[in-house]
């Protein structure tokens, strides 16, 4: 028997693309936009259990806050060490 492990999904378009458009998220998933151009990732939910994916909520939270204007879950850190926190968690 197999099992698969999770995928992080990289969005072909743009944070601001996406909030004019009715963008779906699958079930288990969520969606987090990352980096200076806010390049936007669809990730597992089981992410949130992890302990580095929470030390990138707490950033969020300290830098944003919980009312986030532009709304969505914006991480503040390159695209570069999101992808090297989020490949170990696979």
């Amino acid at each position: 028997m197999g099992f698969r492990l999770p995928i992080i999904r990289k969005a072909s378009f743009s944070a601001s693309q996406a909030a004019s458009k009715s963008v779906e998220v699958p079930k288990g998933y969520f969606a987090v936009y990352v980096g200076e151009e806010q390049k936007r990732y669809v990730i597992p939910i089981s992410y949130l259990n992890q302990p580095s994916f929470q030390d990138l909520l707490n950033q969020a939270a300290e830098e944003f806050g919980y009312d986030h204007p532009k709304g969505g879950l914006t991480i503040p850190c390159s695209e570069h060490v999101f992808q090297q926190i989020t490949s170990r968690l696979n």
